[in-house]
């Protein structure tokens, strides 16, 4: 049974590994992938700035999500106004069961649970899955993004409403 909860501090390491598993098959688009690395095996703390999201399985976290609320700090290249969605990350072995879009979905409910108007994340077209997924749920792509160790990125937007 699959649920979605509150990160707790003690899920940090855990989900340092379901993220760079989740990373992985991205390793030789990235120009300098041990910076990747310690950035994405460190998503647990996010949860100073952001509320994190986790997936759990059968007491296994499986996956994770990071929203960052409106006027929380972020990316230069964010409107300070807009929640985002941040590290979204499924475990390969939990694919293709719409993780991805439950935690999407979740990020979703805070922004409107924060009464914002616009949610907005950045990503990448080498994230072949993910990004359809996206566009499916009603993200529009906003505008470029400073590209990330040689990977180009750009900023979706949608209503939340």
């Amino acid at each position: 049974m699959m649920t979605l909860r509150n990160y707790l501090s003690l899920d940090k390491t855990q989900l340092g590994g379901i993220a760079l598993a989740a990373f992985e098959q991205f390793k030789s688009d990235y120009t300098d992938w041990p910076a990747m690395v310690a950035g994405v095996s460190r998503m647990g703390d996010l949860a100073e700035d952001g509320e994190i999201i986790v997936a759990e399985d059968a007491g296994r976290i499986v996956g994770g999500v990071v929203y960052v609320g409106p006027h929380k700090p972020k990316a230069s290249y964010f409107d300070p106004s807009w929640p985002i969605i941040r590290m979204l990350v499924v475990a390969p072995e939990a694919r293709g069961r719409g993780l991805g879009r439950q935690l999407t979905q979740a990020c979703i409910d805070r922004a409107s649970r924060d009464r914002a108007p616009i949610i907005a994340f950045h990503t990448s077209p080498i994230m072949a899955v993910a990004l359809p997924m996206y566009l499916r749920m009603g993200f529009i792509k906003h505008s470029d993004a400073p590209d990330i160790h040689g990977v180009p990125y750009s900023i979706y937007t949608r209503a939340v409403g």
